[in-house]
């Protein structure tokens, strides 16, 4: 009875003790047994049971399945990366609130990341913050390790320690992830209020305009200023945006100091600048026609641009016949044909100049029809001689003529002629002939007109009207 007795205390004993080997939710499973935090610190913990308790966010990148709570509060301004490792793998995410209130219901979102992301937030010191990390709800857990590590602002955060720009060309990549304001610091006018910047100083080695750019995954600011310290700075130039350039002109020995902010406070990577001596203007401009002759008048057209960014401000069309023009746009005629070089300068508001020149050829290709020979009269089946004389006076043509005929809907082809049209003075021409044999259809009309179309093969006649012809009718008998 006695074995029997001790043997139902073991089993119960054994009922109550919890099994071994089996997971259980972790002790800071829910928000009110958030673990304080230091920073920086590494914390690992089994997240399998972890569970949400009611009125618990976790949405906000992926949703949860079951968190753990941390809990920070800095003494001082500090960015704080968040980084996440998993054994074995699973996914999982972070979420960051800033306490505004009691319990879940006081907090407010300010930053989250999933599995092979890193969360950044910017923490303001005496505030306090919590974090809530797990794995995802399609997924059971494991061993859940976090990483926090302040993020340092950049060598050159403040004015006073703007990084030297060496040799140019230059180039430099910084975060503005933790960078800071000071007190007195300007705000560049062209952009959106930051909250961070770094500084360069450049010192002209001479004379001359020098052009800044940005490049990034993120929204930068870029401020140029002059000035001897932090408070006494005046701006003279300012680009928003990634990519774009300032152009600025500088003299021997002169300081430029240069101000980068990022509109999204660094979780982009960072802000690559550039500075190098500024390039030329890029002179450009096209013509119509392309293939003008000397009665053409000629539209000529500037499309020139800074690749430094700055406004074209002068622009002069030299013709290459004397005769000259200023401004963007221009019409000019040549009094004879020949090869002309037409010039465009252009100049920047900084000074820089930038010139393209183009070889106009002109050339005046025209052939006329001179002469149209019919005969007056044919029978029905009978086949004549049409004769169209082209007179040529400037370059040796190659023209292709048409030969039509009248008919009950309009013009009919007849023929096509193509050879060469020298040049002839003294009234002679280059005689195209067509044979036509009359049909009992131009019989019904009782006469048929010849209508013939010169064009010159590869080039373009300059006097169209001269180019068609039609002869007096020619009386048809049946």
């Amino acid at each position: 009875m006695r074995i029997t007795l001790a043997l139902a205390v073991a089993v119960a004993i054994a009922l109550l003790a919890p099994a071994t080997g089996l997971s259980a939710p972790p002790s800071n499973d829910g928000f009110d047994f958030a673990s304080a935090v230091s920073l920086p610190s590494t914390q690992s913990v089994d997240v399998t049971e972890a569970t949400l308790e009611g009125g618990e966010p976790g949405a906000w990148c992926w949703p949860l399945g079951g968190s753990a709570w941390y809990k920070l509060q800095p003494s001082e301004d500090a960015v704080v990366r968040i980084g996440t490792g998993a054994s074995p793998y699973f996914d999982r995410t972070v979420n960051v609130y800033r306490q505004t209130g009691p319990g879940l219901a006081g907090l407010s979102f300010i930053g989250c990341g999933y599995s092979w992301s890193q969360t950044t937030v910017r923490l303001t010191g005496g505030e306090t913050y919590y974090v809530q990390a797990g794995h995802v709800s399609w997924q059971s857990g494991g061993v859940l390790s976090l990483t926090f590590e302040v993020v340092p602002p950049p060598a050159n955060d403040d004015f006073t320690n703007a990084w030297g720009v060496g040799a140019l060309p230059y180039s430099d990549a910084q975060s503005s992830l933790a960078a800071t304001r000071e007190p007195d610091e300007p705000m560049a006018q062209c952009g959106p209020s930051t909250t961070n910047s770094h500084w360069y100083a450049f010192t002209a080695p001479s004379g001359g305009s020098y052009t800044t750019r940005t490049s990034s995954g993120t929204w930068p600011v870029i401020g140029l200023y002059r000035g001897s310290s932090v408070d006494s700075l005046t701006e003279i130039g300012c680009r928003s945006g990634n990519g774009g350039a300032i152009t600025f002109h500088a003299d021997a020995g002169e300081t430029t100091y240069v101000q980068i902010s990022d509109v999204y406070s660094g979780n982009y990577g960072p802000i690559t600048f550039n500075l190098d001596a500024a390039p030329a203007p890029v002179a450009q401009f096209w013509y119509w026609p392309n293939d003008p002759s000397n009665f053409d008048t000629i539209s000529f057209s500037g499309s020139s641009y800074d690749p430094g960014g700055n406004p074209i401000v002068e622009q002069l069309f030299e013709f290459g016949d004397g005769a000259s023009v200023s401004g963007c746009c221009s019409q000019h005629r040549y009094s004879a044909d020949g090869d002309y070089t037409a010039r465009l300068t252009v100049a920047t508001s900084d000074g820089r100049v930038g010139t393209i020149e183009q070889v106009i050829r002109v050339r005046t290709h025209d052939v006329a029809i001179a002469k149209m020979q019919v005969p007056q009269s044919a029978n029905v089946g009978q086949t004549r001689q049409v004769v169209v004389g082209l007179s040529n006076k400037r370059y040796g043509e190659t023209v292709q003529v048409q030969l039509f005929k009248s008919g009950p809907g309009g013009y009919e082809l007849v023929g096509t002629l193509t050879q060469s049209v020298p040049i002839r003075g003294g009234g002679r021409t280059t005689d195209f002939k067509f044979s036509y044999t009359f049909t009992s259809a131009d019989a019904v009309l009782g006469k048929v007109t010849f209508k013939a179309v010169a064009q010159v093969v590869n080039a373009r006649d300059a006097v169209l009207a001269d180019n068609e012809a039609i002869s007096l009718p020619t009386k048809v008998n049946g």
